[in-house]
């Protein structure tokens, strides 16, 4: 990974901020302004070992910065945040802690944008915490321990063995914790009915970590005003988003706040 988000012109050149979570873990994150002062706000939120830093969170980013301030933020236990990743669970604090500075600041429209784990994270904190007026989930697991696909196989393989966590630390600068989840908490779908924004769910056909049926059970058990887009051809998360897709999320964001929602399902476009 590159630190391609510090390339940006100077006009949106990102802040860099050191937030706290409510449990005490330090963050490590960038807000990106457009051109005006704003009240709106979008937050992205990594997949598992992703980073705000890379060109794909850039390109993202620079996408959504039509609708509203960007601010994009590492998990715990990536890179220069502290802590442990607790793949999916505690996250929920990290989104918190950045919505809770963007409210602080004055922004008073937030849509949270998640890819992989942090299309499971955006829908919990929703559904648990609120304070979000639009969602969107990329990619994103319907239910916990799925282990369906090779590449989940071994994504469970790097977190649960000793040498799986070591050659994650070592290899992508994320550090895991070594434990099992006690309590278990609710799965995204399980959370969905608690949904008090609009919900936009995007998976592409060709998911090599999660079938399409994820994206189904999650869009079918949130409440309305909702979408769902099957996208063809697409793979997983920020690495499969192209600038047409980003676009394309950025304008359902715009219209979900501003009221011009439609619920329904979607083919996509297959770009």
């Amino acid at each position: 990974m590159t630190g391609a988000l510090d390339r940006f012109d100077p006009l949106s050149a990102p802040e860099r901020r050191r937030l706290t979570t409510s449990d005490g873990i330090e963050l490590d994150s960038a807000l990106i302004r457009g051109a005006a002062e704003r009240t709106t706000a979008v937050v992205l939120a990594n997949g598992f070992t992703g980073t705000w830093r890379s060109p794909g969170t850039r390109m993202i980013a620079e996408r959504m910065l039509p609708v509203g301030d960007v601010m994009a933020f590492d998990f715990r236990g990536h890179r220069e945040s502290g802590g442990r990743c607790t793949v999916g669970n505690l996250e929920v604090h990290d989104l918190e802690a950045v919505c809770a500075h963007l409210r602080g600041l004055g922004y008073t429209r937030i849509a949270s944008v998640g890819f992989s784990m942090g299309a499971a994270v955006v829908v919990r904190h929703a559904a648990g915490f609120g304070g979000v007026d639009a969602v969107a989930a990329v990619s994103g697991p319907g239910r916990w321990y799925y282990r369906g696909t090779r590449r989940m196989q071994l994504l469970h393989w790097g977190v649960e063995r000793a040498i799986g966590r070591w050659f994650l630390r070592v290899a992508r600068n994320v550090r895991v914790i070594d434990s099992q989840w006690d309590p278990i908490p609710p799965d995204p779908t399980e959370m969905a009915s608690d949904l008090a924004a609009p919900l936009l769910v995007v998976h592409g056909d060709a998911d090599t970590y999660f079938p399409v049926e994820h994206a189904e059970s999650l869009h079918a058990a949130a409440p309305d005003p909702k979408d769902l887009w099957i996208e063809p051809g697409m793979g997983h998360a920020e690495r499969a988003m192209t600038p047409e897709r980003a676009e394309r999320v950025a304008q359902w964001i715009d219209r979900s706040m501003t009221g011009g929602g439609k619920g329904g399902r979607s083919a996509g476009s297959g770009s």
